[in-house]
């Protein structure tokens, strides 16, 4: 029963950041897209809350519940595929954690944008590419460590 609540616990974890890191990346794009300042902020706001409440959560019980399941099943965390997903992990969060702020900051932006009936800040694209550059690594991470809690690979070393 331990077992199968630990594994329930982690794959919803799993999904969560998986399910909400692209459904930020979606709206954020879609919104950017626009170019309306008004937009753009709206769903920042959304977007940040989003980060906080639901990634962050997940942040947290993934590793709790991945040791947890590690140990109730016997394996060793030097095992090479969970190092291996531990690292990845650590990419992925290398990445999200600016990723987060430089949302914070581009909700600013458009949110100082819409007040003012301005264009976007050159501030605002900068951050913006350098998020949409940001996403490609976590996201491919994030796709790996699936990958290994699936397969649960042979040592290939």
């Amino acid at each position: 029963m331990v077992y199968f609540a630990l594994k329930y616990l982690h794959i919803i974890g799993a999904s969560v950041l998986l399910g909400t890191g692209a459904g930020i990346a979606f709206f954020m794009l879609l919104a950017h897209r626009t170019g309306d300042a008004r937009v753009i902020a709206g769903v920042a706001r959304i977007v940040v809350i989003a980060d906080y409440l639901f990634t962050a959560t997940a942040v947290v019980a993934q590793p709790v519940t991945g040791i947890a399941l590690a140990w109730h099943l016997g394996y060793s965390l030097w095992d090479h595929w969970i190092v291996l997903s531990i690292l990845l992990y650590l990419v992925t969060g290398a990445f999200w954690l600016p990723v987060v702020w430089m949302q914070s900051e581009m909700r600013r932006e458009a949110e100082t944008a819409r007040d003012n009936a301005a264009e976007l800040s050159p501030r605002y694209h900068r951050l913006f590419s350098l998020w949409f550059a940001f996403g490609f690594p976590a996201f491919a991470a994030v796709l790996a460590i699936f990958w290994l809690m699936i397969q649960r690979p042979p040592v290939i070393w």
